[in-house]
């Protein structure tokens, strides 16, 4: 890949001084005895990222613990690492135990690639990938995937064909589903916000549709096919659905309930389900999600008792959640975005109490454990992919 994996963090924060999120790096640089945040994320002399560059000191000084359950989940003596970088929107990773790799989506880049476990080769998987967002590995060892091009949900077979799983409900098409995760009962449970009904990562509504107005956008200016499988107009609002191996598909999760559903994932018991609400998308009429993470208890083939479980604010700074997943202790791992010195991750515990950090020098969209014993944390964070080894294992396939 890309050979800038030496960028140093400085180069990173003259980038950032050009954005929207310049103005919070004042707020981020407060010290705070209670999370573990130092007054700056700058080292002297700066750390190098590069694919074979170590932090100065072990333990990674960017692998903060801020309760002490979070020691025993860190390992001291190893590194994160940067292990390529180049990429355009980098989201969905998930892990083939079979074929001992990681699978990742490169959204507008339009192309899904694979990080080869014997040698971190990262190579091209499928291109063009039909916008492939999401990505998951259901119980029988078959790729998941969302498709915002198609607005539909697809699964990889064995054989090598493709099985659509879902691409309308009620009749409607679907809007742009996002991320979904498998449960052992066969069936597999998504989410459908607005967010690639967009020329950047898919293509937008034909004239008159909600994310296509006034018309002035031609979906199919280089993309002649746009349309001719999937939705064309925008028609249903956002939810969580479920979809039964019998083929049936069940909205679990209002609009009401729910703005903006993005990440998705279950507590290792499968007995409460995570849904993530993140920020207005192209069509919405209301103002957006909240960025908080919300918790919703499982109960057969439905939910209840939604209530919101996490704000990811930390020393006042509100870090929106975008994907996360579950370890087998019941603790949650959520992508962060927000200023340099917060933009990484945030675990919490199974009672929502924040209990480490990573920090990473780009904002992160998405993670997933893998490794042979799942035990290593990919992260996928705007351009480049990182990866670190912990002291626990994911709670899922995939």
């Amino acid at each position: 890949m890309n050979s800038r994996i030496g960028a140093t963090r400085r180069a990173f924060v003259g980038g950032l001084a050009a954005t929207s999120l310049a103005p919070a790096v004042g707020v981020a640089q407060q010290p705070s005895a209670a999370t573990g945040a130092p007054p700056s994320v700058i080292t002297n002399p700066p750390r190098q990222w590069g694919r074979h560059a170590q932090p100065d000191i072990y333990p990674d000084p960017d692998v903060i613990v801020i309760d002490p359950s979070f020691a025993a989940l860190r390992v001291g003596n190893v590194p994160i690492r940067r292990i390529a970088t180049g990429f355009t929107w980098a989201e969905g990773p998930a892990w083939s135990n079979e074929g001992q790799y990681f699978v990742f989506s490169d959204v507008v880049g339009n192309t899904q690639y694979r990080v080869l476990w014997d040698n971190l080769r990262v190579t091209p998987f499928r291109k063009p990938s039909n916008n492939s967002n999401g990505n998951s590995f259901d119980f029988q060892g078959r790729q998941l995937s969302t498709e915002d091009f198609f607005r539909r949900v697809v699964r990889w077979e064995h054989d090598g064909t493709m099985t659509v799983i879902a691409d309308r409900f009620d009749g409607k098409p679907l809007n742009s589903p996002n991320d979904l995760v498998p449960h052992p009962d066969g069936s597999i449970w998504f989410t459908d916000p607005p967010y690639g009904d967009q020329l950047a990562e898919g293509h937008p509504d034909d004239a008159g549709g909600p994310a296509n107005p006034q018309g002035k956008l031609s979906p199919r200016i280089g993309a002649p096919n746009a349309g001719a499988i999937g939705g064309t107009k925008r028609e249903l609002p956002h939810a969580v659905y479920r979809w039964d191996p019998s083929g049936r598909l069940d909205q679990v999760i209002s609009e009401d309930q729910l703005k903006n559903p993005n990440g998705i994932c279950f507590a290792p018991d499968y007995k409460t389900l995570y849904a993530i609400s993140t920020g207005r998308g192209p069509g919405d009429s209301h103002s957006g999600g909240t960025r908080t993470i919300h918790a919703f208890d499982v109960q057969g083939t439905k939910v209840a008792n939604g209530r919101e479980f996490l704000d990811m604010t930390v020393d006042g700074v509100h870090c929106g959640p975008d994907g996360m997943r579950a370890d087998v202790f019941g603790n949650l791992w959520c992508s962060a975005n927000g200023p340099l010195g917060y933009a990484g991750v945030l675990v919490y515990d199974a009672q929502g109490k924040l209990i480490g950090r990573i920090r990473l020098p780009e904002i992160c969209a998405n993670l997933s454990f893998g490794g042979p014993k799942r035990n290593q944390l990919l992260m996928t964070a705007s351009q480049s992919i990182y990866l670190l080894q912990v002291n626990t294992q994911g709670a899922a396939p995939g």
